[in-house]
């Protein structure tokens, strides 16, 4: 298995490139990194296989998409159980409005991020989705007023 230490200076650039604009060409792509096409295109494959890359996609403007409320809920669980982990886990992976859910240590249990239209369509969201999961004992959300930054890009 590859490692993130395993990487020299040109996959870490190749990385950080696709980051910022995957639709860039290889040949755009062979030149930022000054490298040839063919050894670009075959570096990228490999970081590819080896699990670096795990998807390209379009990233969408939530407001034009009718998505332009951020909220995070924290959830507490009435139980924690590995049969009560499971079912919760299993009906968020179902669930297309939670777009990342975390098991957390600290005084809850699970931090859910969505996006919704505004406050009455998060209404909605927290009786016909949240609410509706599997031994939800508590919730408290935070409706975000700014966002100060929202980056995918890590640093390599």
């Amino acid at each position: 298995m590859v490692n993130f230490t395993d990487l020299d200076r040109t996959d870490r650039k190749i990385l950080s490139e696709l980051q910022k604009d995957s639709r860039v060409t290889n040949t755009e792509l062979s030149e930022r990194i000054s490298m040839s096409a063919t050894a670009t295109a075959e570096r990228t494959k490999r970081l590819i296989r080896d699990g670096f890359i795990e998807s390209f996609a379009a990233k969408l403007a939530p407001s034009k998409v009718g998505r332009g409320l951020l909220v995070f809920v924290e959830i507490k669980l009435d139980r924690t159980s590995p049969e009560i982990f499971d079912a919760f886990k299993y009906a968020v992976e179902r669930s297309p409005d939670i777009l990342e859910c975390h098991m957390v240590a600290g005084g809850f249990d699970y931090l859910v991020k969505s996006r919704v239209l505004d406050m009455e369509a998060y209404r909605r969201f927290l009786s016909d989705v949240i609410l509706t999961l599997p031994g939800v004992r508590e919730t408290h959300t935070y409706a975000v007023m700014e966002e100060i930054k929202d980056t995918h890009v890590l640093p390599v």
